[in-house]
């Protein structure tokens, strides 16, 4: 069976996105933390992406400008398989995406099929969803150390009780990130 695993960065109260919907204060990397960016980006995995996270990563990995700040990231990005799960998006411009839009039936059917790991990154309301119906394997969460005070939060929408161990940690110094590893237990 395949995994699934998330990646998405949290501010220390627990949004994915301010209350505009903004995300650039998630952006903050040193060198250290674009060095481990580099080094997750080779896991191979399929992406998987809501729409508004599709966009914006479509936006930016197919550049020149990707290519130039980040080589081995854009090139992972470009080549990997993308599934986007949106109920109005029809079709996709960048390479290698499909579009669906039954997220729990096709998540279902992509981790039977015993292919390769499946990655999301960002994506907080497919996370979400995905979380309340116990599909995902691992929550990784890139803890920023700003309080947003508002906006939308990772764990609102899930609906159950669900405990989490901690399988690794990571502090970057000059953020002060913690990259945090997650299973449900």
């Amino acid at each position: 069976m395949a995994g699934l695993s998330s990646f998405i960065s949290l501010s220390i109260d627990g949004c994915y996105a301010d209350a505009n919907g903004e995300m650039s204060w998630a952006h903050n990397q040193d060198p250290e933390q674009a060095e481990f960016t580099r080094g997750n980006a080779q896991g191979g995995a399929r992406l998987l992406f809501g729409r508004t996270t599709y966009d914006m990563m479509a936006s930016f990995w197919p550049k020149p400008a990707a290519a130039q700040m980040m080589h081995e990231v854009a090139k992972a990005m470009n080549e990997a398989p993308k599934l986007v799960f949106s109920r109005t998006l029809t079709s996709a411009d960048w390479q290698n995406t499909t579009v669906k839009s039954d997220l729990i039936h096709e998540v279902k059917k992509l981790k039977a099929d015993g292919g390769t790991d499946i990655a999301i990154l960002g994506s907080g309301s497919i996370v979400a969803q995905l979380i309340d119906v116990g599909l995902l394997d691992e929550l990784q969460v890139m803890l920023v150390p700003i309080s947003l005070g508002g906006g939308k939060r990772l764990f609102d929408r899930v609906r159950r009780r669900i405990g989490w161990k901690a399988i690794e940690t990571r502090s970057f110094k000059a953020t002060g990130n913690t990259f945090i590893r997650y299973q449900p237990t």
